[in-house]
């Protein structure tokens, strides 16, 4: 077994429809994951690497918050190579909670 295969199972999927509504508010209410959120809707999918966030934390917090993210399902990773991309679940979150997203990351703090 390679050891990108075995990182690449470590992910897992959340559907949004399965998310707690307090679970999805916890993953917002963190202003680094907002920060994150909002790096990713302004880009395109699968166009983010987790190690090109500029982000006020240390790896291992940061590698954190990404986890959160995807539990909440808000966003979805991938590998490619040495590189985790990420992409916003805009469109399958908003169907579950509508507007909370936008009115989370639209707005500054």
């Amino acid at each position: 077994m390679s050891i990108e295969s075995a990182r690449a199972r470590t992910l897992s999927h959340v559907d949004p429809a399965e998310v707690p509504l307090q679970a999805a508010l916890d993953a917002l209410a963190d202003p680094v994951r907002r920060s994150i959120l909002r790096d990713l809707a302004v880009h395109d999918d699968w166009t983010r690497a987790c190690g090109t966030f500029d982000l006020p934390v240390k790896k291992a917090t940061a590698s954190h918050h990404f986890a959160v993210l995807r539990a909440a399902g808000l966003i979805e990773q991938r590998d490619e190579g040495a590189r985790r991309l990420n992409r916003l679940r805009r469109e399958e979150f908003s169907k579950v909670f509508p507007g909370l997203l936008a009115a989370t990351i639209d707005r500054a703090d």
